[in-house]
């Protein structure tokens, strides 16, 4: 019994590795085919690309518009570290901007219908690190919006950047915010110490009259005056530190906005691309039937 089951098992064995040397030599005669006779899928590859670059250039003209924003880097309230948030995220511009509330918002401002934006809006990653940016390194976007009006798209490029700006800013704004209320609560008290210390200062050229002791008493508040003004100073100064930080770093910003240019609704690099794929496709198949077809023209 183990015998019958053995010699089937053989002849599949035999069968597969037939197969496979068959497969290998039908393989080596279609490349020989195409080596014999390489000019024919180099012109085709070379046809392609002449006729993708014919068609893009040919094609529909539209104006396109892009607006260039970096999403800013958000730190914790002391500025000591960067925090995990969604203003960050490669994806978020993309997102929002394809959104249907965000392309209704643009449509109104730019006075366009929405029909006409959906699917000429988007959105591309600028930089070395694009796809992941560095830590501390503030991710930039660019928006790219095409349209048959050169005003109208530039508007709705800049109404998308200013809504994907207002959408990623809560929290930055309200830092922002906080340190507007902290650096004026600081300035008003600064003003008041030097009122208060202009008010000793005069007290102590003035008081030539009085008894050494209340002299010293006057002084020595003066000088209490000097110091708690110099750490109000010193408070002040930081905080305008981490508001500018926070203004100029932390908060999404427009770097560029957009301004409508003339070009074509194809790709050149797509169409070109395109052009030579099917055009190398297309010569390395007559390459292949060129021996075939000759040979029958002959018979």
């Amino acid at each position: 019994m183990s015998v019958q089951r053995e010699l089937p098992r053989r002849r599949r064995e035999d069968l597969d590795l037939d197969l496979d040397a068959e497969q290998e030599v039908d393989v080596r005669r279609y490349w020989r085919a195409i080596a014999a006779r390489w000019w024919i899928p180099l012109a085709g590859l070379a046809l392609g690309l002449a006729l993708g670059y014919v068609l893009a250039v040919g094609g529909k003209q539209v104006y396109r518009a892009e607006a260039t924003l970096s999403l800013g880097t958000p730190l914790t309230p002391t500025s000591n570290n960067q925090i995990p948030s969604f203003q960050t995220h490669p994806s978020v511009v993309r997102e929002i901007v394809n959104s249907q509330s965000a392309l209704r918002r643009a449509a109104a401002q730019a006075g366009l219908r929405v029909d006409q934006l959906r699917g000429r809006v988007s959105t591309q990653a600028i930089g070395a690190g694009a796809r992941r940016p560095a830590t501390g390194q503030a991710q930039l976007t660019e928006i790219s919006v095409t349209g048959a009006n050169r005003r109208k798209t530039a508007r709705a490029a800049n109404a998308l950047a200013a809504i994907v700006i207002d959408d990623v800013s809560g929290y930055v704004n309200a830092k922002i915010a906080a340190l507007e209320r902290e650096l004026e609560a600081q300035q008003n008290r600064i003003e008041a110490l030097d009122r208060r210390i202009a008010a000793f200062d005069r007290a102590v050229r003035e008081s030539g009259d009085l008894p050494p002791v209340e002299q010293l008493v006057l002084v020595t508040q003066l000088g209490n005056l000097e110091e708690r003004r110099a750490v109000a100073e010193e408070s002040e100064q930081e905080t305008t530190t981490l508001l500018a930080l926070a203004e100029n770093f932390e908060k999404a910003q427009v770097i560029e906005r957009a301004v409508a240019f003339k070009t074509t609704a194809r790709s050149k690099r797509n169409s070109m691309l395109v052009g030579a794929l099917l055009g190398l496709l297309l010569g390395a198949l007559v390459a292949l039937l060129w021996e075939p077809v000759a040979r029958r023209v002959r018979d």
